[in-house]
């Protein structure tokens, strides 16, 4: 409700050509579909659990072309598709997800979508866990006393302590049961999102010991933290959306004179490459799409160009 309240303050001179009443209407039905994060600030994607199921979803519908069509990709590459939908979305975030994919392998080796996406859903969801995860980590691998209480800050943890975390701290790890009991405690103690402690201590008695990034892999690909979390479907589903299969063969078939022109056109090698902000949906009220089109001439040939 805050964040609509501050749209409808921005743009009070466009909503009162129709309307309070549609702007709420509009604004809240993009919440129900979840596409109201899209192109948002990175502080607005993470404000809620809502939203940061609704940026994993978005990010699987949007790009699992990726993965459906066998290509593999880089670090960069994933961090640039993230700013396709949230562009000042942190570099770190992402590298720490290829990190529990790649484990002692170079940063830039390629990733296939889903092992990418299912390891990006669990250091995105549940990030301010895995930061006290970290510290915990850590603090038995130094035998620190395990009543310290964790306060997890957004530049602290996982990622900074990476170079404490390996050579032999990677390869002996810490006692399984140990681990569980504080991280048992954790949840407990802490009101942010975590894995079900069930789930956890499923992945936990599988093992005598373990590594942290070890521990992280087990997470991402467990089935059961996949569907507790509910933003994605199972892993062999990934390359699965029949509803947006159907939606884009429908907008397809409306243009095909449209797109022969265009790839047939010899402009159209000269074309400016397409912009986050013209893709797309948005929750955006109807008429300000109009004015957008109405101030950037030529923008649909464009799109089709690219997308040909």
């Amino acid at each position: 409700m805050e964040d609509a309240v501050c749209q409808l303050l921005e743009n009070k001179e466009d909503i009162s050509q129709y309307g309070i009443a549609r702007f709420f209407t509009e604004y809240f039905n993009s919440v129900c579909q979840g596409t109201h994060i899209l192109f948002r600030e990175f502080s607005f994607i993470q404000a809620t659990p809502h939203n940061r199921a609704s940026f994993l979803r978005a990010f699987w519908r949007c790009f699992r072309t990726v993965g459906k069509n066998g290509d593999l990709l880089t670090m960069k590459e994933y961090h640039c598709l993230l700013q396709l939908l949230c562009p000042d979305f942190p570099l770190e975030l992402t590298q720490k997800a290829a990190r529990i994919v790649l484990m002692d392998d170079a940063m830039d080796c390629l990733m296939s979508f889903s092992d990418f996406l299912l390891a990006f859903q669990i250091q995105f969801y549940y990030s301010e866990f895995l930061e006290s995860v970290a510290a915990i980590y850590q603090d038995l691998l130094s035998g620190k006393n395990p009543n310290t209480v964790i306060v997890p800050t957004s530049s602290s943890g996982q990622h900074r302590q990476r170079p404490v975390l390996g050579e032999s701290s990677m390869l002996e790890g810490v006692e399984a049961s140990l681990f569980y009991q504080r991280l048992e405690n954790l949840c407990d103690r802490h009101k942010y999102s975590c894995p079900p402690p069930a789930l956890v201590k499923e992945v936990l008695s599988n093992v005598q010991r373990l590594t942290f990034y070890g521990f992280l892999v087990a997470l991402s690909k467990h089935r059961g933290i996949n569907q507790a979390l509910g933003a994605l479907p199972d892993k062999g589903d990934l390359m699965h959306d029949p509803a947006m299969d159907e939606e884009l063969d429908r907008l397809l078939a409306q243009i095909p004179d449209l797109v022969t022109s265009v790839t047939a056109s010899p402009e159209a090698s000269c074309l400016p490459s397409r912009t986050p902000h013209r893709a797309g949906f948005s929750w955006r009220p109807l008429h300000h799409a109009r004015k957008v089109d109405a101030e950037s001439d030529g923008s649909t040939e464009e799109t089709d160009e690219s997308e040909t």
